[in-house]
């Protein structure tokens, strides 16, 4: 399939969001590629990983969809340099490593979200329409919930004066969770705030949750995000508040 590239074009519904496609399986490449450009995106791709990063750099991108065994630099090598360059584009995992730790670790180099392969197309297309949606939380006062602070003006998220650095997913949801605390949040309208309707599953949804919990709790004594077994998460002072 080789590196192509596409101008950005306008549609009668404003800029079609405009995607780099980082993959080296040509056959997964040129599937996406169709199918994401048939539903109005305006598609780039590169093969490997050293091109995959250049093309980041230059910018202009909505989203970044990124596959993880990349020949040249690996995804999340190539995740790690974006995000220590700065650009903040929001990076979706392609991942056939389906164990928790990897993606923790593609959480913890800056990716924001994530699918295992095989996937749907249409679920890769919630997923990425999804993490655009995301740059643009509620505008509203600060939330609090003990040492706990969200702005969701500047995304800021402080916990007892130190500043924390969530994924847009974690944000997303602390603010799901906050804005509701101290009542039970269900897996679902978890679910939906993050993706919208029917897309994402529970397994992703405890992945992600997991790692906003290493964020707002590991480092400290009293734990704030409390898993309702079955049911949901709370924010709270108290497991049982």
């Amino acid at each position: 399939m080789g590196q192509r590239k596409l101008v950005a074009e306008e549609s009668g519904k404003g800029t079609r969001l405009r995607i780099l496609l980082i993959e080296d399986q040509r056959d997964i490449a040129a599937n996406i590629w169709d199918f994401l450009e048939l539903r109005g995106f305006v598609m780039d791709h590169a093969a490997d990983g050293v091109n995959g990063l250049r093309m980041a750099l230059e910018g202009g991108y909505d989203a970044i969809i990124l596959d993880l065994g990349l020949p040249k630099l690996d995804g999340i090598d190539l995740c790690r340099a974006l995000r220590r360059a700065n650009r903040d584009t929001p990076v979706l995992m392609l991942t056939a490593r389906d164990t928790l730790q990897d993606k923790l670790t593609g959480f913890a180099e800056g990716a924001d979200d994530y699918v295992v392969k095989p996937f749907a197309m249409k679920e890769l297309e919630a997923r990425i329409r999804a993490l655009h949606r995301r740059g643009r939380m509620q505008h509203g006062d600060r939330l609090h919930v003990a040492d706990l602070m969200l702005d969701p003006l500047d995304y800021t998220v402080e916990r007892a004066g130190e500043r924390l650095t969530l994924t847009r997913a974690g944000l997303v949801l602390l603010e799901t969770l906050m804005r509701k605390s101290p009542n039970l949040v269900r897996h679902n309208d978890l679910a939906h705030a993050l993706w919208g309707d029917g897309a994402g599953d529970i397994a992703t949804l405890h992945t992600h949750l997991s790692v906003l919990r290493a964020a707002i709790d590991r480092p400290f004594k009293t734990h704030l995000l409390h898993t309702v077994h079955g049911f949901g998460y709370r924010i709270a002072e108290q497991a049982d508040a």
